[in-house]
């Protein structure tokens, strides 16, 4: 089932993210995480692409494979080509229509200052373009999105425009980065609408649960901080089980709020947290049956 036909009228779609254990760890530890979030009846769960970018690494493959095959939810499997050829990501195209996966989310990937980055394709628009013109419909192609803008766009005005342009190459609907203040989020809408962007946008929550793993996110993604969220990292940081329910608490209220204007989805990045999934799923449980 192709994620574009879940998006309709007074539904919110819901989703989660994992990511695959470490290259130490053999695939099959994230059976517990799934064991545990598939209960929760999301609409798909999104796959990270494989540490590095290697076209060698099939994690990425194999997981979506065990949620589409053995837990029977739709898998959305992330595929990066800054270290990819075409061959390479020819080779990740056949790994997952060999495996029925039909949900790709396409991006260019983070940079690694230690591997020069290769030269077929320089944006996730390209990767887009490439994959739409190779395989048709074969696959459901989603792209990211920003809402306080991309940190390498010079601009909100070059952000959305380079945006447009992953649409117009073949991505149908948006999964957004993290971010902890909702205005952002609604004003990015706007100006994605605005430059005719008519697809469905995910909104992406992440629950922080440890100040660690918030200033890793923020040099990673420039997200901004609030002060109402600075205030409980603060007053919490020292007490580690009161951080992790406040940040859940804030996730629930940010979803709620998003819920309440009419989001076209939810994204729960849930760091492999199956705890964390199931208390904010919970909470949110009702208003996600009423179409709020």
């Amino acid at each position: 089932m192709k994620i574009s036909s879940m998006f309709s009228p007074g539904k919110t779609v819901f989703s989660f993210e994992v990511f695959p254990p470490k290259k130490t760890s053999p695939v099959e530890t994230i059976y517990e995480t799934l064991d545990a979030l598939h209960t929760l009846n999301p609409d798909f769960i999104s796959v990270t692409y494989g540490a590095g970018g290697n076209a060698a690494d099939s994690s990425t493959c194999d997981i979506a494979s065990i949620i589409k095959h053995k837990y029977h939810i739709e898998p959305l499997a992330h595929l990066t080509c800054i270290n990819s050829s075409r061959e390479d990501v020819d080779i990740n195209l056949q790994r997952l229509a060999d495996n029925d996966i039909e949900n790709i989310l396409a991006l260019r990937g983070d940079i690694n200052p230690d591997l020069p980055p290769k030269q077929d394709f320089a944006h996730a628009s390209d990767l887009i373009s490439y994959i739409k013109a190779k395989t048709g419909d074969r696959f459901h192609l989603s792209g990211a999105c920003y809402p306080e803008g991309h940190q390498d766009s010079p601009s909100l005005v070059d952000d959305v425009l380079a945006l447009r342009k992953k649409v117009d190459a073949g991505a149908n609907h948006l999964i957004s980065q993290l971010f902890f203040d909702n205005s952002y989020f609604y004003s990015f809408v706007e100006r994605a609408r605005i430059a005719g962007i008519t697809v469905p946008i995910e909104a992406g929550i992440m629950p922080v649960t440890n100040r660690k793993q918030i200033e890793k996110m923020v040099v990673m993604c420039g997200a901004s901080l609030p002060p109402k969220f600075t205030k409980i990292m603060q007053k919490y940081e020292h007490r580690p089980e009161a951080l992790r329910d406040a940040g859940i608490a804030y996730a629930i209220d940010q979803i709620v709020d998003l819920l309440s204007h009419g989001v076209d989805g939810i994204h729960l990045y849930t760091m492999n947290n199956p705890y964390i999934a199931r208390r904010i799923t919970e909470s949110i449980s009702s208003l996600l049956q009423t179409g709020a």
